[in-house]
């Protein structure tokens, strides 16, 4: 398997090149950069400054992992008004063209949502029809997907949707196509669930990993914690992916929780090889 950041975990404000400078410094080969509505690498970013990232992780020597983006929340695919559902869908394909350009292998996908307290204003969907509605979204998407030659993963988050490990496995069986999987995160299913039993469940499903931690006993977003300060179990989390064959990337993702200094980073990068380490 292979240590990877996402570039999330920096400090706000600092740019693509300052993160990939710092994540070799920390000693990480691999960084996931994101696809977001300001910044860098935007919808709206040109095919040459994709390249110029490109470039600029092959000049660092850093592997790009995969492509993750937040820009779902802001546009639910399973969303009421047609006109959303379809800027989603203008998002999907662009992140697909942009995953391709960087020369990545996936992208994480959030599939929209049944519902999501923790944004404000959130809308609130009949389950069965997100269900649909999601779907619908990521199969149609998955020609083109194919076209890119880039897998979409779908990430398992706190939409109030896919909340079992066999309601995931049904939904990426049911787009029914080579480039549609999984993208797991460890640290999301805490809140309701056990992470080794998901991976056991979608096995090669599987296409990416996000890595973090989670305080139970808290119970809500303020839960995310560092790497091994929390309640996931690593052990069996890392013998469950050893299980399944999984050998890809398995990405820190440390954003948006309560720090920043850089010091997460380089915390972040002793915590990953020593989860990396265990039977």
């Amino acid at each position: 398997m292979k240590k990877s950041i996402n570039l999330w975990s920096f400090p706000g404000g600092w740019t693509i090149e300052q993160c990939f400078d710092k994540a070799v410094a920390a000693g990480f080969p691999a960084v996931e950069p994101n696809f977001a509505l300001e910044g860098e690498l935007t919808p709206d970013t040109k095919d040459a400054g994709v390249l110029r990232v490109k470039r600029m992780a092959e000049d660092h020597a850093l592997e790009l992992a995969s492509l993750s983006t937040g820009v779902y929340w802001a546009a639910p695919p399973t969303h009421d008004d047609p006109k959303v559902r379809a800027r989603a869908s203008e998002l999907i394909r662009r992140q697909l063209e942009t995953a391709a350009l960087l020369g990545v292998g996936a992208i994480l996908v959030v599939p929209g949502l049944v519902g999501a307290e923790f944004i404000p204003g959130s809308p609130v969907i009949q389950y069965d029809t997100a269900y649909a509605r999601a779907q619908e979204f990521i199969a149609s998407a998955a020609a083109h997907a194919k076209a890119c030659n880039v897998v979409i993963g779908v990430e398992n988050v706190w939409n109030k949707l896919l909340l079992s490990p066999m309601e995931m496995r049904a939904f990426v069986d049911g787009c029914a196509s080579p480039f549609v999987k999984a993208y797991f995160d460890i640290g999301n299913v805490l809140l309701y669930g056990y992470p080794e039993h998901w991976i056991r469940v979608l096995g090669s499903r599987i296409v990416r990993v996000h890595v973090k931690d989670f305080k139970t006993s808290v119970g809500n977003i303020n839960g995310f914690t560092d790497l091994l300060a929390g309640d996931v179990n690593f052990p069996e989390v890392m013998k469950a992916l050893r299980e399944v064959g999984y050998d890809s990337f398995i990405t820190a993702e440390m954003g948006g929780y309560k720090y920043y200094t850089d010091q997460v980073v380089d915390n972040t990068s002793a915590a990953l090889d020593r989860i990396l380490m265990m039977k």
